[in-house]
């Protein structure tokens, strides 16, 4: 019972911070990213941008692993685990994920805040 109330607490967590849920970006991801791209800003104000992406990319990263992790401990026994592959779907979605919107960004497909763009 407690496996599938973990998997649950997991699914449902990772989800908010997944890229299946692009309108909790406002809500989640985006100030995670801004956070982490502030706190690295520090150290050298150009970084604010690139970090900020890296941040954005991270926080997807890491909820499609917890939605598997999550999704795993409710359905799958521990015998038919393969971290490797998961971790290798998890990166691979997120990057291609966070690849696309910078594509849409970059060709002015997606608005950016006035605050991250060069004055």
């Amino acid at each position: 019972m407690f496996k599938k109330l973990r998997g649950s607490f997991l699914l449902g967590i990772g989800y908010m911070l997944s890229p299946l849920s692009w309108w909790n970006d406002l809500f989640f991801n985006l100030p995670i990213a801004l956070l982490f791209g502030y706190l690295v800003s520090w150290m050298n104000p150009d970084w604010f941008l690139p970090f900020t992406i890296v941040g954005y990319w991270l926080s997807n990263v890491l909820g499609i692993l917890m939605m598997q992790m999550g999704a795993m401990d409710m359905f799958l026994g521990q015998e038919q685990r393969n971290p490797k592959r998961d971790l290798w779907i998890g990166l691979g979605g997120s990057t291609l994920y966070t690849l696309v919107v910078a594509a849409l960004a970059y060709f002015h497909l997606l608005e950016l805040p006035t605050f991250l763009t060069n004055p």
